[in-house]
């Protein structure tokens, strides 16, 4: 209905992020503000609601949406928080010293956010919507810098500079590079990196074409391969955290993939602790490297007859 796109192009205008543009973010908004589907935004207006018997109520006498009581929390955790991060409604405004679980929290349309809804639809609305934006502070925009911030930085051997995302895997990977590599491979170059949230980060298509190899599907592929330049190896690596280590049947499966390569294939199952290592150290195959972040200058070999290098 139109009264709900609109509420949902308000809260894109005010800066919300993507998933507080949805259907129960714009009814609740419509709530705060007292919009019915025949109101004009211009007759907005202030009063504070509980989530049950204030949003929940209004939502179902004026829209017909009906939610189950145990929603309560979603509208809390999933709208109404970010709404309050926002500046778009205040938390408890009559009575802010209630405790955080009292059945009488309640919420309110900020005096800021209400200013510009009663302007939408006018000629005024993008200069209102870009003044609450400079004031407030776009919600969208706080939690892309709170991510970047927990980006992971690391540094490839070329000296270019590249962010993992936030997680322990990525942790590893970013060990991998920064202690494991420049002690262990010569003349490194990272072909292959994965990154748990954008699956590819680097990938070298033109180099790996060269030695033979097919990439089209990448989830086959180790979450690292860096090639070493002087001794002809490539470096297979699994950064392991809660599976994947170099089990005998991924190595089957690899070398069998990578079988066009003419470059020496070295495995690696990457740990960030010896404790991590201990719980998959019955599934690691011979013939391979363990690396630990937490003892970077030394290797585990399962390799038996030799030490590190392609069998």
């Amino acid at each position: 209905m139109a009264k709900l796109r609109e509420a949902q192009a308000i809260l894109k205008s005010l800066g919300l992020p993507p998933h507080q543009q949805n259907e129960m973010s714009a009814l609740t908004l419509l709530a705060l503000c007292g919009i019915g589907p025949k109101d004009a935004w211009s007759q907005a207006r202030r009063a504070s609601l509980t989530v049950t018997k204030g949003i929940m109520v209004f939502v179902k006498q004026q829209y017909g949406k009906k939610y189950a009581p145990n929603t309560r929390e979603t509208f809390r955790r999933q709208v109404l928080h970010q709404f309050v991060q926002a500046r778009i409604a205040d938390y408890n405004p009559d009575n802010p010293d209630l405790p955080t679980n009292s059945p009488r929290a309640h919420y309110a349309i900020s005096e800021a956010a209400l200013e510009a809804v009663r302007i939408y639809g006018t000629n005024d609305w993008e200069a209102a919507s870009a003044r609450f934006r400079a004031q407030q502070g776009a919600l969208l925009e706080v939690y892309r810098g709170q991510r970047k911030a927990r980006l992971i930085p690391v540094r490839l051997p070329n000296g270019t500079d590249v962010q993992l995302s936030v997680g322990t895997h990525n942790q590893v990977q970013a060990a991998v590079i920064h202690e494991f590599v420049p002690r262990f491979v010569q003349g490194a170059r990272v072909l292959y990196l994965g990154d748990t949230a954008k699956k590819i980060l680097i990938l070298e298509q033109e180099r790996l074409q060269a030695l033979g190899l097919a990439v089209t599907e990448h989830e086959k592929l180790p979450d690292l391969m860096v090639e070493d330049t002087k001794r002809k190896w490539l470096f297979l690596v699994e950064a392991v955290t809660s599976h994947g280590p170099m089990s005998s049947k991924r190595v089957f499966e690899l070398k069998q993939m990578l079988a066009p390569c003419p470059l020496g294939l070295v495995f690696v199952t990457a740990f960030l602790t010896m404790q991590e290592f201990r719980k998959h150290s019955q599934d690691i195959a011979w013939e391979t490297e363990v690396w630990i972040a937490e003892i970077p200058e030394h290797l585990i070999h399962y390799n038996g007859d030799k030490f590190l290098g392609p069998r």
